[in-house]
């Protein structure tokens, strides 16, 4: 069963709020319950926002997931540790999911072309800076053989 990008970013996006939240109460990693859960959550929030960006573009994703991210957080604060935000900090909150919002509305990114092309032109330009660097050197841009 193939699980929709959106939906891998959503379940990213919870774990790590709940690995933040935990974070707290593993009083700097002293307590092993909280802290596994900072482990886990962490761990289970970085493998789905990787599969996110195999089909939409980092920017968006890390758009959503920031914006997503910090106005949970805040929602987990106030409710768990009674951490109110005041006005200022609901005016940035405000201003950062109208930027998401503005993002995923208006912006015309496109989706990634396919992993390998995008490897395929990274590695052409490494051996581009290998073979000028090479060249600026006085080295040979053939490799030397081995005996």
């Amino acid at each position: 069963m193939r699980v929709p990008p959106y939906a891998l970013l959503a379940i990213a996006i919870v774990a790590e709020v709940i690995a933040t939240s935990a974070m707290r109460a593993s009083d700097g990693f002293s307590r092993l319950l909280p802290s596994m859960v900072v482990v886990l959550g962490y761990g289970v929030a970085f493998y789905c926002l990787s599969l996110t960006l195999r089909s939409i573009p980092v920017g968006i994703v890390y758009a959503i997931w920031s914006g997503a991210g910090i106005v949970l957080i805040t929602l987990v604060a106030l409710v768990l540790y009674r951490q109110v935000p005041d006005v200022p900090a609901i005016v940035g909150l405000g201003l950062i999911v109208a930027g998401v919002a503005v993002l995923n509305l208006f912006s015309k990114m496109q989706a990634h072309s396919a992993p390998a092309q995008a490897g395929s032109i990274a590695a052409r330009n490494v051996n581009r800076l290998i073979c000028s660097a090479r060249s600026s050197s006085g080295l040979s841009h053939s490799p030397t053989p081995r005996s």
